[in-house]
């Protein structure tokens, strides 16, 4: 036998993530407790994120909003959530310039 130092419960999750739907909406808590990379991973799948913010803003985007950026997604604050769009979806506020 070999001595593999291999995680199975953290590749099911990985994979979970990776198979999962692309294109959903993703509801979530923005509040420092899920790793910066989940959100980027997600947004990388394709997903919209929808964030409850619980905390400063700048402070809990930092890990993950330039990225999300450079890779061509876009971010918006509105109403104390924090929307996040993958590569080629942008957020539409033409609804907002009342």
């Amino acid at each position: 036998m070999s001595d593999w130092d291999l995680d199975l419960r953290d590749a099911e999750e990985q994979m979970d993530e990776a198979f999962a739907a692309e294109g959903d909406v993703v509801l979530g808590v923005l509040d420092g407790t899920t790793e910066p990379a989940a959100w980027i991973r997600s947004v990388d799948y394709g997903n919209t994120l929808m964030l409850s913010i619980e905390g400063d803003l700048n402070e809990l985007a930092a890990g993950f909003a330039r990225e999300v950026k450079d890779m061509g997604g876009e971010l918006m604050h509105f109403r104390g959530f924090l929307v996040i769009t993958p590569p080629g979806r942008s957020i539409d506020t033409e609804r907002l310039k009342d």
